[in-house]
């Protein structure tokens, strides 16, 4: 049988490519050492460079960014509920949490020197099962001059709420103290013998029971 023109060009590509392949692998052979390259190395090699953004930074009393220098980081958080309780933290220390035994239902209070970010004091006071009022506008009296007085509410912060306690929050900035009722959520910064900067968002109001929170510098 002759092969056709077409026929032979065919075969010989095939003879040059088997004869090429064979070079080429026994010039690797010959060349390569031994396992100097194994499968997961091929697999690296052929893999694209993952880029991962850095971690982000964890910030005091976990704000997004961090504070300008010279101003402290808060953090104000209502309770929800009764099972969920307030919390208060200054320059990332934890004024007021689950963890403290001066916390409760009501109206947690803690207050802080302005000038050195130091804690004075923390006290909670009842607004259902007892009547503290009279109480809490004391705590405040006593704060000191320069004092942060930081507020967030619990359960219930209004039921036995006085109004000469009211008046008092009133006259420290708060334009929502009137307004709160059963199991609103309440959270509120004052100064006491100084101005906030007008930037603060000084208080925060939700007349539902879910929790609120105030996180500035």
């Amino acid at each position: 049988m002759k092969l056709s023109h077409r026929s032979l060009l065919k075969l010989f590509g095939y003879l040059l490519i088997s004869l090429a392949a064979w070079y080429l692998g026994y010039f690797a052979a010959a060349h390569v050492p031994q396992n100097a390259i194994s499968i997961d190395a091929l697999q690296e090699i052929v893999k694209k460079p993952v880029l991962r953004a850095p971690a982000p930074k964890r910030q005091k009393c976990d704000h997004w960014s961090p504070c300008p220098p010279e101003n402290f980081a808060y953090r104000i958080l209502s309770g929800a509920g009764k099972q969920r309780r307030a919390k208060i933290c200054f320059e990332d220390e934890q004024l007021i949490s689950e963890w403290n035994y001066d916390i409760g239902s009501g109206i947690n209070i803690a207050i802080v020197n302005y000038k050195t970010g130091k804690l004075r004091s923390t006290n909670f006071f009842e607004m259902w099962r007892r009547d503290q009022s009279r109480e809490m506008m004391n705590f405040i009296r006593n704060a000191p001059v320069g004092s942060l007085i930081l507020m967030a509410t619990h359960d219930d912060g209004s039921t036995r709420l006085k109004n000469d306690t009211k008046k008092l929050v009133e006259e420290l900035g708060s334009k929502e103290i009137k307004n709160i009722k059963f199991r609103s959520s309440w959270v509120f910064i004052a100064a006491k013998g100084f101005k906030l900067p007008d930037k603060t968002v000084s208080e925060i109001h939700f007349s539902f029971c879910c929790a609120v929170t105030n996180r500035l510098c």
